[in-house]
């Protein structure tokens, strides 16, 4: 089932800088999530235009969120992500559906392109780690997001 009728504008304004800036729909499932600590820059409208869509997203096992984003917000998650260098974002399918309790999942969801950040390379030994398919900073797994460089990783700690 596609997701196409889904409408990405809802007012003037944003109609009217559509044509600026054509929105990208993307897909998020770590800090940028509602209540994560980096979820304040989706919501700065100095970084741009984010407008949440409502549904429960799943890529392909992972719980997240989908925004619909102008370029310039674009620009600022790039920023963030430190794409290319660090994360690749590429377009990829997502399901979406309205109630994420539903046994059914994949036969109610519809789906619908988004832009992904993935972390290309990594170490394989990472992927001895717990696999979390919803990420949240208050979590029983003690993975904290750290903004500091003195707590934060770096590129060669997971590559």
């Amino acid at each position: 089932m596609s997701c196409d009728n889904i409408n990405i504008t809802e007012n003037t304004e944003m109609y009217e800088s559509l044509f600026k800036s054509p929105l990208k729909r993307i897909f998020v499932y770590g800090t940028l999530k509602r209540g994560e600590p980096n979820y304040g820059i989706l919501i700065n409208r100095d970084n741009g235009h984010a407008k949440f869509k409502p549904k429960t997203k799943k890529y392909p096992s992972v719980l997240g969120e989908v925004y619909d984003v102008d370029s310039k917000m674009l620009e600022k998650l790039d920023e963030l992500e430190e794409h290319p260098k660090f994360y690749l974002r590429t377009e990829e399918n997502i399901m979406m559906t309205k109630n994420e309790s539903d046994v059914n999942f994949e036969q109610v969801a519809c789906v619908t392109k988004a832009w992904i950040y993935f972390l290309p390379k990594f170490k394989s030994e990472l992927l001895n780690l717990t696999y979390l398919t919803s990420y949240s900073n208050d979590g029983d797994h003690g993975l904290k997001y750290a903004e500091s460089d003195k707590e934060s990783s770096r590129p060669e700690d997971v590559m």
